[in-house]
């Protein structure tokens, strides 16, 4: 067990030498923190007092931001709008420390609003535009992408389905790529654009939706997993399945990992820290297994917490060593 804590431990190290690509899209997460103490008399909606207001990083920024918590060093390439959202994304993103590619568009800056009241969202509203990028955006997208790949290790593309992701853009980043491992979190209505990745980490309502395979126990969740790794001729699915842990399909077989997750009090960004903390690790030399039981472990490490957060490899090293691993 030593010795397999410290290949798990030289593997952590390893991410500061790992540069990772991030394609997909922007998204600037503000949170509204406050305290509920009355319902409205206008309707029957609780009150908030606001106490404080943040903006973080969230969508295939969060995605980069994981990434250089873990150590590792990103680079991402999405949209941005012209507008205040758009100059606080980029101010956060230079902040990171990330190096930051941007189309800068006439579309607003996709803004999600979550309001906290004693740990607990009471709504979300959204400011976005879901329209793919075209003309000269697009080109731009193209041409920058073959010398982003170039430089990177692995590539991540973090789809939300707000227009940077597309059948030109998946064609020419797999042309580009050449053989680098390419790490996909998908969406439902763009499975058929994936064909030929490297990895797709789907959810579980994301991979039945992607199968037409409704998932109620394990027999349709393994019939769902080797649908989706047949139908995008992928290297591996990982199909996170919440408090049940994940499930890891390649060629090999499946491999089921329990949740690290002690408790649970926000799973915002979980997503986007297992595929980061994923392609960082096979990046660094972690097979498939192994690589899933790290990301597993940062993402027990991030729904621990309230908001968008990120672990980093202290954190990661001390949970493994707490679970024996």
């Amino acid at each position: 067990m030593a010795r397999k804590r410290k290949h798990l431990s030289e593997i952590i190290d390893g991410f500061k030498k790992k540069k990772i690509l991030v394609v997909g899209d922007l998204i600037l997460d503000r949170y509204i923190w406050g305290k509920v103490t009355r319902i409205s008399p206008e309707a029957p909606v609780p009150v908030v007092d606001v106490l404080d207001d943040d903006f973080m990083l969230g969508g295939a920024a969060n995605v980069a931001n994981n990434i250089v918590s873990l150590g590792g060093k990103a680079a991402v390439l999405g949209i941005a709008g012209t507008d205040g959202a758009g100059q606080v994304l980029k101010e956060l993103l230079a902040k990171a420390g990330i190096e930051t590619v941007l189309i800068e568009d006439s579309r607003p800056t996709s803004v999600k609003t979550r309001v906290i009241a004693h740990n607990q969202q009471v709504v979300r509203f959204d400011m976005e535009s879901r329209d793919h990028l075209t003309g000269k955006e697009l080109g731009f997208m193209l041409s920058t992408l073959d010398e982003q790949v170039r430089e990177c290790d692995a590539i991540i593309v973090s789809d939300y389905k707000k227009g940077v992701v597309s059948a030109e853009m998946m064609r020419r980043l797999l042309k580009a790529a050449k053989g680098k491992f390419i790490a996909v979190d998908p969406k439902v209505g763009h499975f058929h654009l994936y064909k030929g990745v490297s990895l797709v980490t789907p959810n579980l309502l994301e991979a039945s939706e992607g199968t037409s395979v409704h998932i109620k126990d394990e027999a349709t969740l393994l019939k769902a997993g080797r649908a989706l790794l047949g139908k995008l001729h992928a290297g591996s699915v990982l199909i996170t399945r919440g408090e049940e842990g994940m499930s890891l399909f390649t060629s090999s077989g499946v491999k089921h990992i329990p949740t690290a997750a002690m408790k649970v009090f926000d799973v915002t960004g979980a997503g986007d820290t297992v595929i980061a903390a994923f392609t960082l690790s096979h990046a660094s030399g972690a097979a498939m297994e192994e690589a899933t039981v790290i990301a597993n472990h940062a993402a027990g490490i991030v729904v621990a917490q309230v908001g968008t957060a990120a672990a980093t490899p202290e954190m990661l090293k001390k949970t493994l060593k707490e679970n024996g691993l």
